[in-house]
This record gives C-alpha cells, sequence and structure tokens, in this order.
C-alpha cells in the first residue's frame, strides 16, 4: 500500500463527499434572495410559501457542510503536515478571513432567517437572507483564494530556517492582497460561483417539476420553477463565457494543465486541433478514437487557426499530469455545461408559448436533471486538482514532498474506512431528511397573514383565491 496514493485518495473522497453541499448552500441563497425579493415586490403567497421551503432546505444543506467540511481541516494537521509547514502562513490567513468574514456572517443571520419570520419586519427578515447568501458567497471566495494561491502563486518569499539543527523550508506572505488577487482567483472564483448558481437552479425545478408532476402544490411550484429557471438559463449561458476566459487564464499560467485537457501531446509548427472527446493514450502520445477539429484550440486560445500551441512534450515526463483523468474529467464538464444551455433555452421557449407546464416529458428531464450540475461541479474540480499534479503548490512543492512522514498507510486506509461509513451514514441521513422535507411540501399560507408590508395585502388575498387553479391546465401532451 502506498501511503501518498492512500492519502490523496482520502483527501479527495472527504473534499468531493463535503462539495456536494456548499454549491448548493450558495445557490439556494442567491434564489432565497430572489423568491423573497419576489414576495416583497408582488405580494404573492406563493413566493412566501417558496421562500419559507427553500429556507428549510437551505438550512439542513447548511448543517451538513459545516459537519463535512470540519474533516479536511484535521487532515492538513495529520496527513500534510509537509503541507501545513510549508505554506501554513498563506492558507492560515485565507481561512481566518473565511471564518471572520464569512462563516460568522452566515451563521449570525441565519437564526434570523430560519426562525424570523414571525418575529422581525419583513424587510428586516429580507436583509437577513441576503446577508446569509452573502456570507455563503464570501466563504466560497476565501476558500477559493487559498486554492488559487496553489495553482498560480504570488505575494510571497521562501524562508529557511533551522529548527533542531534540519533546515526548514517555509512560505512567507509579503503581499496579502497579492496573494488574494493571484493570477488565477478573480477566473476560478466567478467559475465556481456560476456553478453554484446552476446547481441551485437544477435542485429547485428538480423538486418543483416533480411536483407539477404530481399535480401537488402547483402554484408554488410554478412559480419556483420559473424563477429557478430563469437564474439557470442565465448562469449556464455565463458558465460558456467564464470558462473560456477561464482555459485561457489556465494555458497562460499552467500550459501543462490545459495541455492535458486537451490531450494536445505535441506543440507541432501549425495550430492546434481540438477533440471533443476521445482516449488519451500517455505511450503513444496520441488521443484515440478522437474526432479532431483542425485549428480550433488555437483559436479559442488565440483567436488564430494557425498559431502553434505548447504541448506537453515541452515538459519533462515526470511533471505530466495523468493525462487520461484530466481530460475526462474536463470533457465531462464541459459537454455537462453545453447541455443545461440548451436544456434551459428549451424551457424558456416552451415557456414563452405556453406550454412549459404541459410537457410532462420534460418535466421528467428536469426531475433526474440536477444530477448533471453535481457531476459537473465534481468533475471541475478533479479536474483543477489532478491537472496540477504532481504538484501540490504549482512549481514548489510537490505532492509526494507534502505528506506528514510519521503516517502509515495502514493508519489512512484505516481512517478512509472509518470515515466512509461515517459519512454514509450522513449522506443516508441527508437524504432521509431531505426526501421527507420534499414530502412535506411547502406549508399553506393564509392569505393576509404574515404577508408584506401595508399596500400588498389585498393582492395577495385576491391572487391566494385563485393560487389553486392556476396550474389546472397541466396535462399530458399527446
Amino acid at each position: 500500500m502506498d501511503v501518498l496514493l492512500l492519502s490523496r485518495l482520502q483527501f479527495a473522497l472527504t473534499i468531493m463527499f463535503h462539495y456536494l453541499f456548499p454549491p448548493l448552500t450558495i445557490g439556494l441563497g442567491v434564489l432565497l434572495v430572489v423568491m423573497e425579493g419576489l414576495y416583497l415586490r408582488t405580494g404573492r403567497i406563493e413566493y412566501e410559501a417558496a421562500a419559507k421551503f427553500w429556507t428549510k432546505i437551505f438550512a439542513l444543506n447548511f448543517a451538513m457542510g459545516v459537519v463535512t467540511g470540519i474533516v479536511m481541516e484535521f487532515q492538513f494537521g495529520t496527513n500534510w503536515a509537509a503541507y501545513s509547514r510549508y505554506v501554513g502562513d498563506v492558507f492560515g490567513s485565507a481561512l481566518a478571513a473565511e471564518g471572520i468574514f464569512a462563516f460568522f456572517l452566515e451563521s449570525g443571520f441565519l437564526a434570523v432567517l430560519v426562525f424570523g419570520w414571525d418575529k422581525v419586519s419583513h424587510r428586516m427578515h429580507f436583509f437577513s437572507t441576503v446577508m446569509v447568501a452573502l456570507g455563503s458567497i464570501f466563504s466560497s471566495v476565501w476558500i477559493t483564494v487559498a486554492n488559487s494561491w496553489q495553482q498560480t502563486p504570488a505575494g510571497f518569499h521562501i524562508v529557511t530556517n533551522t529548527v533542531n539543527g534540519l533546515p526548514q523550508v517555509r512560505v512567507e506572505v509579503t503581499d496579502f492582497w497579492a496573494v488574494v488577487f493571484n493570477p488565477s482567483t478573480i477566473h476560478r472564483l466567478v467559475h465556481v460561483w456560476i456553478g453554484a448558481f446552476i446547481l441551485g437552479a437544477f435542485f429547485v425545478m428538480s423538486v418543483t417539476a416533480w411536483y407539477i408532476l404530481k399535480r401537488r402544490h402547483e402554484a408554488f411550484a410554478a412559480r419556483s420553477f420559473t424563477a429557478a429557471l430563469w437564474v439557470g438559463a442565465a448562469a449556464s449561458l455565463a458558465a460558456v463565457v467564464s470558462g473560456h476566459f477561464q482555459a485561457r487564464n489556465v494555458y497562460r499560467h499552467q500550459p501543462a494543465k490545459l495541455a492535458a485537457f486537451e490531450g494536445h501531446f505535441a506543440t507541432g509548427e501549425g495550430g492546434a486541433p481540438l477533440h471533443p472527446w476521445g482516449w488519451p493514450d500517455e505511450e503513444r502520445g496520441e488521443v484515440r478514437g478522437a474526432v479532431s477539429v483542425p485549428g480550433l484550440l488555437s483559436f479559442l486560445l488565440f483567436e488564430d487557426f494557425s498559431r502553434p500551441v505548447t504541448g506537453l512534450d515541452r515538459f519533462p515526463r515526470d511533471e505530466w499530469p495523468p493525462v487520461w483523468l484530466s481530460f475526462q474529467s474536463y470533457h465531462l464538464m464541459v459537454a455537462l455545461g453545453m447541455a443545461f444551455v440548451v436544456l434551459t433555452l428549451y424551457a424558456l421557449f416552451k415557456l414563452w408559448r405556453g406550454s412549459l407546464f404541459h410537457s410532462r416529458r420534460l418535466m421528467w428531464v428536469f426531475v433526474f436533471a440536477v444530477i448533471g450540475p453535481y457531476l459537473s461541479n465534481q468533475a471541475g474540480w478533479v479536474a483543477a486538482e489532478v491537472g496540477r499534479q504532481p504538484w501540490v503548490v504549482y512549481g514548489l512543492l510537490r505532492t509526494a514532498d507534502a505528506l506528514s512522514p510519521s503516517v502509515t498507510a495502514g493508519q489512512v486506509l484505516g481512517s478512509i474506512i472509518m470515515f466512509g461509513l461515517i459519512y454514509a451514514t450522513l449522506f443516508g441521513l441527508w437524504l432521509y431528511l431531505l426526501d421527507r422535507k420534499i414530502r412535506e411540501g411547502p406549508a399553506l399560507v393564509a392569505a393576509g397573514t404574515g404577508g408584506p408590508p401595508e399596500g400588498f395585502l389585498s393582492a395577495a388575498a385576491r391572487r391566494a383565491d385563485h393560487a389553486g387553479d392556476s396550474m389546472t391546465g397541466v396535462r399530458e401532451e399527446s
């Protein structure tokens, strides 16, 4: 058993499990702001019911994110002590900022969001919703800053000290803002946010599509689905633009990673082809079974079909990332992103035609489509982290040199099994509670009670009389 492989596997499993929850928290937080804002603006009780229902789902997901995130921090000290010693100044400052500026903001207003519906004014509750959403977004800022610094280090110098007669090398921060705004932070942060918005939108559309199919809570479901559809469509289109500039930035600072993403082995003299799919073969230096589009990779990077693109042949063999996994995870993310664009734009067309909620086939597609954003978020991080190998801090510290010297393979394997069982239990509990809340559905909101400020109540009451009839026309397509 290889302690390096097991340690990497353990960290991958724990962070991938944890990352099931933060993107959904961010995405739902934004949708909560949208729905509660629409309630205050229109007075429709369907939006009030939606805001209250999705708040319960948000709180459950937030709790799971907190519980699963703690484990990763312990691993820095147990499995990756050499790494923690090397980058402690950088990583520690980012994590401290996350706790001060993000977690306290989010958790502080969360109690008002969940329990304050009848205890504070409507505007104060909306303000709390905005603060919780901002807190979840700020949390992602500092975590992404720390990870981006590992991809493109900046604002530091290297210091060598002697401890117990042995030299110790570590990184010290010389410019905090250069660390924060390192060359990849903004591109990666925007892409992370967009992925979270897509997941939140598709999650809401999945649940409400199921309600529409079962003819339950139809007015609530139609309002929630429509709001989420607009967010999902906008975010899906934004992901295409963000991904394009992100790929250019990766090539500028991590050309070996981009070459692995695209299966580009040989630099060549002319333009580089793009492989939409295929099976990279590192030994033969080619992508088997690929359909190549000549010059397209060069055009996407430089807007020039004939300009050469640096290939893996320009790097030492021991500095190549695992090409097959980098290629497949990257292409899976891209393919799913394009599918989101097509699906949401088609749904908007059906909405414009007035036939969206009459299409049972399309509603069934949306019930299961939430799997796609989960896969694309995970695939994106797999591509980013695997493509960085063999470096844990790009160009400075190899992953093999970041291990704790005293941890054995047996200890790591034992902890993988133990945490695997714990996480399986937590995941089952999350699914059980989530299923129970979805089956219960939104609480009924009486017209004229708990409504928005004076001036909206009469409109809300009139809408309530007809809320149950707004979806009665849902029928199967012939």
